[in-house]
């Protein structure tokens, strides 16, 4: 569900400044040495009673899950990744708050972790940009405050964790480090949920797509009746593109000048992508225009966001989401069954959109408020390269596509999905 935003300024990332946690060495988290000689049995004993004792000062006094247990999926990069948030909230005292300075994930049992964030690196885990005035060698949690890290994991060849541990390593505002060594979860790794595109033909842009925490799809946690979730965690916005790469036909003065036929995906087919019901589904929004100013609602709904939608079932647990479709296409209604390839709407800009585009998802149920984003896989699609929203506006301007670190382009795809910046052509 994309407004149109202005280009964000690009910020070049803080390197990370020097290890504050040198002394965390595998899987020990060191602690200041005792000063008893060893060589007596009593000091000994004293020894480990001091150590106890800054086992218990060296606590953090946090709480820390994970919202939602993460599944292995491939991206279009060739990896497996892993996509989940970590919550964190402190009970510190408030003379001494807490900054997070540093996070190990480990995988099942192994010594030596699978990524480390260090520094500017465990600030750049929220999701948005960095402000000139926040500290860059860590995150600071205030008594009682929580935040939430926006992790993605991309794993070596041949890793398949079955579980995560992370360690958090925390510094006081008197100077001590304190952690939280045991965070676990489990990790899912299922049968790859794989299905068709849903579009057809020609070149189709992935707008805020995964692996990008500051899009609004994965950064936007909603939390209903006492639960928290994140419906848009693998959404994608799909903007059609011309040959030449650009989104809109011919000049306008400003985007808010242009109608909704001046965008090239305005109109298109959208299509079941695979066998199922539908469950939920309207028409009869009307169009408010490109950029046209739009109210957040009170409550986030499918009949508040989506404008035209539909929402099929393709497997058990396992829920499509169409939104923005053009008025007067939703060609089917609850309780009928659709094949893939189907057409089953067209593109639009209806409900909370700020250009023609469509919104899709898949999550664990059929509504859009305490559903849980899903992660899932396209059969077929090719991969022409990677660009952003903004560079395809200026029809005088060409569009250079990048390619991925470690793939050529164009790169015919299998069984993988699209990420963020993705341009792609279905068949």
């Amino acid at each position: 569900m994309t407004q149109i935003r202005r280009p964000r300024r690009s910020r070049c990332r803080l390197a990370a400044v020097a290890a504050l946690m040198a002394a965390v060495v595998g899987d020990a988290w060191a602690l200041p040495a005792a000063t008893t000689p060893a060589a007596s049995a009593a000091a000994s004993a004293a020894s480990a009673a001091s150590a106890a004792d800054a086992d218990a000062v060296h606590q953090a006094q946090v709480e820390a899950r994970i919202l939602s247990t993460p599944r292995l999926f491939r991206g279009s990069d060739g990896l497996s990744h892993l996509a989940y948030e970590l919550r964190i909230t402190s009970f510190q005292p408030e003379d001494d708050p807490l900054e997070l300075v540093r996070v190990a994930v480990f995988q099942d049992g192994a010594a030596a972790p699978l990524r480390t964030f260090d520094g500017a690196e465990v600030a750049a885990l929220r999701n948005r940009a960095a402000a000139p005035d926040d500290p860059k060698d860590g995150l600071p949690i205030a008594s009682g405050r929580s935040a939430t890290l926006f992790l993605w994991l991309s794993l070596p060849p041949g890793v398949q964790p079955r579980s995560l541990r992370h360690q958090l390593a925390f510094r006081t505002a008197q100077g001590r480090i304190e952690r939280a060594d045991n965070v676990r979860t489990a990790v899912v790794a299922p049968a790859p949920l794989v299905i068709g595109p849903p579009l057809r033909g020609g070149r189709w842009l992935a707008v805020e797509g995964p692996g990008n925490p500051l899009s609004h799809h994965w950064g936007s946690p909603v939390a209903i009746d006492g639960r928290l979730t994140i419906p848009q965690r693998f959404a994608i916005d799909w903007f059609g593109l011309d040959d030449s790469g650009h989104s809109l036909h011919g000049r306008h003065d400003t985007l808010a000048a242009s109608v909704d036929e001046d965008w090239v995906g305005y109109g298109k087919d959208v299509l079941a992508v695979a066998d199922g019901v539908v469950v939920d589904a309207r028409d009869g929004v009307v169009s408010q225009g490109v950029l046209s100013p739009q109210e957040e609602p009170a409550d986030l709904t499918a009949r508040t966001l989506y404008g035209n939608f539909i929402v099929l079932r393709i497997a058990s647990g396992v829920y499509a989401h169409y939104a923005h479709l053009s008025t007067g296409s939703v060609n089917v209604r609850p309780g009928a069954r659709v094949r893939r390839g189907d057409v089953i709407g067209r593109l639009g800009q209806t409900g909370l959109a700020g250009a023609p585009h469509l919104h899709f998802q898949v999550s664990d149920l059929p509504t859009f408020e305490q559903s849980d984003g899903l992660p899932y896989a396209i059969d077929r699609f090719t991969r022409d390269g990677r660009t952003s929203l903004e560079e395809t506006f200026d029809p005088d301007k060409p569009v250079e596509l990048q390619a991925r670190p470690g793939g050529g382009m164009p790169a015919a795809r299998r069984n993988e999905l699209p990420l963020d910046g993705d341009v792609v052509t279905f068949p």
